[in-house]
C-alpha cells in the first residue's frame, strides 16, 4: 500500500514493513509507459460500483470485443473475488488474538475464500485504526496485477471514473476511489507486472502526476505526464548500493511548487550549481517585509493600521485557547514568569534599598501583562523586568541618594517623559526601523539573552555549595570527634558550652549557663546573641547534593519529554500529550522527590501580605514635594536614554516573535505594542512598581509550548509544523495567577528552587537552539566530509561562513563584556 511512502506486508504475513521510499526498476517505468499507451483508457467513466466498472471495461470496449465470452467470464469472476487485506491492529488486538490461538500460522482475512466484492463496506474496513492515517478528504486509487493461468497476452486497463465512488469492499479503508489500474497477463512474467504495478502505484502517488491524471482528456495528457515524471528521475548505478535496502523517508520533502518552477533537465546541476541556488532562494525573501513596517506618511498612520489588522481577530483571540495544549502552556510560562518576578523582585530590592521589591514585582507582573495581553498586538509576548532596565534603576537609585532627591518622585518624572517620547515614536511610524534589523543583530541579541538565562540558572546553583556547604573533610573513621555547641558565655562565666541538638530527642545537658533551661536550636542560639563552634556546624548534609540532582534531573526531564513526541514508543495520542505537558510532569516529579526524601532544600518564597516591602513608601507616588521644581524638567535627559533603551529592547524581541518561520496568521502589532508599553510606563511610575518590556527568552519558550502540529501524518511522514496557536487568553491567565500568587503561598512554598532554574537552563538552552548561530558554530569543529547538507553552504563559500560566525562570535563576547560592566545600560544600543 501508498500514501506518501511505500510499505509492503512482510513475508510473515502478519505486519506491514516500516514506510520506506520505493526503488523501482527503471525497465518498469518503461513497461508502464507502454502499458498506457497501448491498454485500454477509461477517462471520466460514470460507474457507481466496482462490477458495473468491469462490465463496462469487458463488455463495453471495441478493444475488448474480440475476447472470448468465456474469458470475458472468467476476468470477470476474478477481478470481482474479494481481495485479502492485512487489517493493522493495535498491541491489545495482538496479544488476545495470541492468547486465544497460539498456534495460528496466518493473518485471519476478512472475508472467506472465493468471495465477490461486496457493494457495502465492510465492518471490519469501518473499523480499520489505518484510517486516522489518511489525509482528510483523500481518495482510494486500486492497482491490480497479476498472471493467470488461461491467458496469452497481458491485458491493461486505466480507469478515472468522474467522481470519487466508494466501491464497496473493495479497499483496506472506507474511502471514494477515482483511480484503478489493471494489468494481467500469462504466468511467465508475473514478476514483471508486480514492478509495473509497483511503478503505477508509485505514479499516483507523486502530486504532480495526479494534477496531470485528474485533469488529462486524451491518452497523450497522461502519456505526458508520466514523461515529466522520468525528467526528474534520479537513477542509483547498479553494484553502488543494495536494492533490498528500505531507504527511510527523508525529514522534508520538496514542495510541488519547487519542482514545478525548476529549469529544464539539459539546464539542471547536481552540485552546487545556479538552479538549486535559484530553486532554494525562491522562498528566500526579508523576513519582515509586510505591510506591518510600511510607512502610511500619517501621523499614528501604523497605529491605526495594526488596529484595524487586529481588531477582526480579537474574539477567536480567545476562542482559540479552548485548547489542552493552552493550560499546559499557561502552568508552564507561570512558573517561569513567578521565579522570573522573584529574581528580579529580590534583586530591585537589593539595588532600590526596597523601595521595590519582590511584591512590587509580582503585583507590576500582574499588571502590566495582562493589560498587555488584552491590547497588544502580538499577546503571546510575556512582559517582564530586563537586565539593562535594572542596572538603570541602581544607577538611578545611587544618583538620588548622592544628591539628597526623591528616589521615587525623580523615577516617576522619567517614567512621564519616557511615556511621551513613546507616543511620539508612535505617531511618527519610528517602527518602521525595524525592517532594518538583520539576522546579525537577531541572533545576537537572543544568543545573548539565552546566554543569561544559562549563566544566571548555573550561578544560582553553584552559589548553593556556600549556603549548604559540603564537609568535604568528612570522614567515617572520625564521626566521634565532630560537634557543634552554642557559646553563650558572657565575660568571666567559665561553665561549659551548650551543645546543640534536637530536645525531643537528647536529655538536656546537666551544667548549663545561667541563661540557658534547655538545649538551644541554631536559630536560638543565634538569637539570643551565642555564636557556633565546633567543625561541623556550617555542614548542612545532602541539601547542595539533592539540590543539583534536582536541577538536573528538571533539566534532563523537560527535555526527554519535550522530545517525547517523536519517539516510537505509545500512540500518537500519548507522545503529544507527555510532550504537550513535558515541563509541567518535570516539575512534578522532582517535587514529588524532593517531599519524599524530606531534606530541606531552598524553596520557592513568595510575599503573603499586600503592603509596600519599604513601609516609609506609599502606593501612589505624588510629582512634586520631595525634589526641586526642575527635576521635572532635568528628567528628561535621562529619559531619553531609557527610552532608547525600552524600544531596541521590545522592538528586537519583537522582530524575533514574529520571524516567518512561525507561520503566524494573524499578523503583528510593533506600533501597538510600543504604544502599550509606552503607556504602561506611567502606571507602573505612578504606583512604584518595576518598568516592564518584552521578555525575549520566556517569550520564545511561550511561543514554543503553542506549537501545532498536522494531526494526521502518512505512515513515514513526520508532522507538518502549521504555526502557532495565537490567542491572548494563556498570556492573560499566567498574568492572573501571578497576581493570585500571594494567595497561593502555602501551596507554592513547597517548590524547590533548584527544580525552577533548572526548568530556566531548558528555556535558555531551546531559545539558544532556535538560532542558526549555533549551528555555524558546530560547522567550526567540523570537518568538512562530516558537515550536513545545509541550504547556506551550496551558495556561500565555507570560509564566508566560518568568518561572518566568528565576528558574531566576537561582537557577542564584546556584548557580554559589556554586560558585566556598569555600562550595561546601554547594551541594547550596542546590538
Amino acid at each position: 500500500r501508498w500514501i506518501k511512502f511505500e510499505e509492503k506486508v512482510e513475508d510473515g504475513g502478519v505486519r506491514w514493513s516500516a514506510p520506506h521510499v520505493p526503488a523501482l526498476p527503471l525497465h518498469s517505468l518503461f513497461q508502464l509507459r507502454k502499458c498506457l499507451q497501448k491498454g485500454t483508457m477509461l477517462l471520466d467513466l460514470d460507474a457507481f460500483s466496482f462490477r458495473e466498472i468491469i462490465e463496462r471495461w469487458l463488455y463495453g470496449q471495441p478493444e475488448e470485443a474480440e475476447l472470448h465470452p468465456e474469458l470475458r467470464e472468467r476476468l470477470a469472476a476474478l477481478l470481482l473475488r474479494q481481495p485479502r487485506h492485512q487489517p493493522t491492529k493495535s498491541l491489545l488486538q495482538l496479544l488476545t488474538e495470541l492468547s486465544l490461538s497460539p498456534c495460528q500460522g496466518k493473518a485471519k482475512s476478512w472475508s472467506e475464500p472465493g468471495a465477490q466484492v461486496s457493494e457495502t463496506p465492510l465492518k471490519e474496513q469501518l473499523r480499520n485504526r489505518f484510517k486516522k492515517k489518511v489525509p482528510v478528504g483523500a481518495e482510494a486509487a486500486h492497482v491490480t496485477v497479476g498472471a493467470v493461468e488461461f491467458l496469452e497476452k497481458p491485458f491493461t486497463a486505466f480507469i478515472r471514473l468522474r467522481q470519487g465512488v466508494a466501491l464497496g469492499s473493495l479497499a483496506e479503508v472506507a474511502l471514494p476511489s477515482r483511480f484503478l489500474f489493471i494489468l494481467l497477463g500469462p504466468q511467465d512474467k508475473a514478476k514483471a507486472y508486480h514492478e509495473v504495478g509497483r511503478a503505477m502505484a508509485t505514479l499516483l502517488m507523486d502530486e504532480l502526476f495526479q494534477r496531470v491524471a485528474r485533469q488529462a482528456e486524451h491518452r497523450e495528457d497522461l502519456i505526458a505526464g508520466m514523461e515529466a515524471f522520468l525528467d526528474e528521475l534520479t537513477v542509483l548505478p547498479p553494484g553502488k548500493w543494495d536494492p533490498s535496502t528500505r531507504i527511510p523517508p527523508p525529514n522534508s520533502l520538496s514542495s510541488p511548487h519547487r519542482r514545478t518552477t525548476m529549469h529544464p533537465p539539459d539546464q539542471q546541476s547536481h552540485g552546487n550549481g545556479n538552479t538549486a541556488a535559484a530553486g532554494d532562494r525562491a522562498g528566500w525573501g526579508h523576513p519582515h517585509s509586510g505591510e506591518e513596517l510600511e510607512r502610511t506618511g500619517r501621523l499614528f498612520g501604523g497605529l491605526l493600521r495594526d488596529i484595524r489588522r487586529k481588531a477582526p481577530w480579537y474574539s477567536s483571540d480567545f476562542s482559540d485557547a479552548l485548547h489542552p495544549q493552552c493550560l499546559s502552556a499557561v502552568l508552564y510560562i507561570y512558573l517561569a514568569t513567578i521565579t522570573n518576578a522573584i529574581t528580579f523582585g529580590g534583586m530591585l530590592g537589593d539595588a532600590t534599598d526596597s523601595m521595590q521589591g519582590v511584591l512590587e514585582s509580582f503585583l507590576g507582573t500582574a499588571f502590566a501583562g495582562s493589560i498587555f495581553c488584552l491590547f497588544s498586538g502580538q499577546p503571546l509576548t510575556i512582559l517582564s523586568s530586563t537586565g539593562p532596565v535594572l542596572v538603570f534603576e541602581r544607577l538611578l537609585f545611587s544618583f538620588s541618594q548622592e544628591h539628597s532627591l526623591d528616589y521615587l518622585e525623580f523615577r516617576l518624572w522619567i517614567g512621564l517623559w519616557v511615556a511621551f517620547f513613546g507616543m511620539v515614536l508612535v505617531a511618527t511610524e519610528a517602527s518602521h526601523l525595524v525592517r532594518y534589523f538583520t539576522r546579525f543583530t537577531e541572533e545576537g541579541f537572543c544568543a545573548l539573552i539565552s546566554l543569561i538565562f544559562i549563566y544566571d540558572s548555573l550561578k544560582k546553583m553553584l552559589s548553593l555549595a556556600d549556603a549548604f556547604p559540603i564537609n568535604w573533610k568528612y570522614r567515617l573513621d572520625n564521626v566521634t570527634s565532630y560537634s557543634c555547641t552554642c557559646n553563650l558565655s558572657s565575660p568571666g562565666w567559665d561553665g561549659p558550652e551548650v551543645s546543640l541538638h534536637d530536645t525531643s530527642l537528647l536529655p538536656a545537658p546537666s551544667l548549663q549557663p545561667p541563661t540557658t533551661q534547655a538545649g538551644l536550636s541554631r536559630t536560638q542560639c543565634l538569637g539570643q546573641g551565642g555564636h557556633l563552634l565546633g567543625t561541623n556546624c556550617q555542614y548542612v548534609p545532602d541539601v547542595a547534593l539533592l539540590s543539583f540532582l534536582l536541577f538536573g534531573g528538571t533539566f534532563l526531564s523537560c527535555t526527554a519529554l519535550k522530545h517525547f513526541r517523536s519517539s516510537r514508543y505509545f500512540p500518537v495520542a500519548v507522545r503529544k500529550l507527555v510532550s504537550d505537558f513535558a515541563i509541567i510532569l518535570a516539575i512534578l516529579a522532582s517535587c514529588a522527590i524532593d517531599a519524599t526524601l524530606g531534606l530541606e532544600t531552598p524553596k520557592l518564597l513568595v510575599p503573603s501580605e499586600l503592603k509596600p516591602t519599604n513601609p516609609a513608601r506609599g502606593w501612589i507616588i505624588f510629582p512634586f514635594g520631595a525634589n526641586p521644581w526642575w527635576v521635572c524638567l532635568a528628567s528628561a535627559l535621562p529619559a531619553v536614554l531609557v527610552t532608547i533603551l525600552i524600544f531596541m529592547d521590545q522592538q528586537i524581541t519583537a522582530v524575533i516573535l514574529n520571524r516567518r518561520e512561525y507561520k503566524l496568521q494573524k499578523g503583528a502589532g510593533f506600533h501597538l505594542d510600543l504604544l502599550c508599553v509606552s503607556l504602561l510606563m506611567v502606571v507602573t511610575s505612578a504606583t512604584g512598581l518595576p518598568w516592564y518590556v518584552s521578555a525575549t527568552v520566556i517569550s520564545l519558550a511561550h511561543m514554543e509550548s503553542l506549537r501545532k502540529e498536522s494531526a494526521t501524518s502518512a505512515p513515514g511522514e513526520h508532522p507538518e509544523f502549521l504555526g502557532i496557536r495565537e490567542q491572548r487568553l494563556t498570556g492573560l491567565a499566567v498574568f492572573v495567577l501571578t497576581g493570585f500568587s500571594v494567595f497561593m503561598a502555602p501551596i507554592l512554598k513547597h517548590i524547590p528552587m533548584p527544580v525552577l532554574y533548572g526548568v530556566f537552563l531548558h528555556m535558555g538552552l531551546v531559545a539558544l537552539n532556535s538560532i542558526q548561530v549555533r549551528e555555524r558554530v558546530r560547522l567550526l569543529l567540523m570537518p568538512t566530509k562530516h558537515q550536513p547538507d545545509l541550504a547556506y553552504l551550496r551558495h556561500v563559500p565555507l570560509r564566508w561562513v566560518h568568518l561572518f560566525t566568528l565576528i558574531q562570535l566576537l561582537c557577542l563576547v564584546l556584548l557580554w563584556v559589556l554586560k558585566s560592566t556598569s555600562a550595561s545600560i546601554i547594551f541594547p544600543v550596542m546590538v
